[in-house]
């Protein structure tokens, strides 16, 4: 297997021992028994997330990060150009910063809006790219362009394929406010996506119906293996084998262990007396996450910052089949951005 590693992003250049080989548990972790997230626990509760949004901090504790909004579209084709992992015949990888969306509304700025522009970039001529894998927008890692239709429908086939034959392809590494309970298994859970208030959220969905499945819910399963652990918090590697809107973040919330910077479904776990429990996803509007004051002091950051945090959440691994007959299947890697790597040191997380 041929291994493609991006270039340093102020990541862990061994990040790639942390992945290698490890088993999948044969433990199926369901939705817990209430429907949403949780049920209602009381005037106890104390929601976390539940405090007001921070102003404006900019990204001074969080070097590195994506800041749109001070971007030209020429400005963002020398970003992504410099974020290129590997061009090899018709495929382009990047390492994509965290904020980028890949699509959007007309006019707005996204990787699909400026690759005409990329494609000249990199010299590919009339050969245009486009989209065959990506992250979502608020997660970094790795995206796989194509200059060939033809080679991103074979691509795009390897995938479902693969999904189908529930092989994972594509390996995520989290941080998680908390330690899932047990060291590895499956998440298994039916969503649905809801238009609430002029926002899109996932619902979990106990007991789905035919009708529900008729109407746009999904059976989800995903892989999850605790990597390290310390501070109360855990490297957790993830490996989906379903698609759906914000899965891995919506399961972690499941296992009571928000990824750290989810500043949408955190608010859906709730303490009382140091208890974790899920709040009614229905009815919990996201807020930003709030972090305890000993996490906040492992983390040098002030709640205000804490409020700033972004998603801990990057699609580190890619594993491609070979483009030409007998050739060996690839794998691309992709180091983890610095604040991600601030944050392992911080909290001691290290391979065990």
């Amino acid at each position: 297997m041929r291994t493609v590693s991006v270039r340093e992003m102020g990541g862990c250049r061994g990040l790639g021992r942390f992945w290698g080989g490890w088993r999948r548990g044969p433990g199926v972790h369901a939705a817990p028994e209430a429907a949403g997230f949780g049920t209602e626990a009381g005037h106890q509760l104390r929601r976390r997330g539940s405090s007001k949004r921070s102003g404006p901090l900019g990204h001074q504790a969080f070097p590195g990060l994506l800041q749109l909004e001070n971007l030209s579209r020429e400005g963002l084709v020398d970003v992504l150009r410099a974020a290129v992992v590997d061009q090899k015949g018709p495929l382009v990888t990047l390492n994509k910063p965290p904020g980028l969306p890949v699509t959007g509304k007309p006019g707005e700025l996204t990787l699909f809006s400026v690759l005409p522009e990329l494609s000249q970039s990199l010299g590919l001529r009339d050969r245009e790219l486009q989209v065959v894998q990506a992250s979502g927008k608020e997660t970094s890692g790795l995206v796989l362009l194509s200059s060939c239709p033809q080679t991103a429908s074979r691509l795009q086939k390897f995938f479902i394929h693969s999904r189908r034959a529930q092989r994972p392809t594509a390996t995520y590494c989290a941080v998680t406010d908390g330690v899932p309970a047990s060291p590895e298994g499956h998440i298994q859970v039916a969503l649905k996506l809801e238009h609430t208030d002029g926002v899109d959220l996932v619902i979990p969905v106990k007991s789905p119906s035919r009708k529900d499945f008729q109407e746009g819910v999904k059976r989800t399963l995903s892989h999850f293996h605790v990597v390290a652990r310390g501070a109360g918090c855990a490297l957790v590697q993830l490996q989906p084998l379903t698609v759906f809107p914000s899965q891995l973040q919506v399961h972690m919330v499941l296992q009571l262990c928000p990824v750290l910077g989810d500043h949408t479904y955190s608010a859906c776990v709730g303490t009382v007396l140091g208890q974790r429990f899920l709040l009614p996803a229905k009815s919990t509007k996201p807020q930003r996450q709030v972090l305890d004051e000993a996490l906040l002091r492992r983390l040098h950051l002030t709640p205000a910052q804490a409020a700033q945090l972004p998603l801990h959440l990057h699609l580190h691994c890619l594993h491609l089949p070979g483009m030409r007959p007998r050739e060996a299947p690839m794998k691309l890697l992709a180091p983890l951005p610095s604040y991600f790597s601030r944050t392992l040191q911080c909290l001691g997380l290290h391979q065990q």
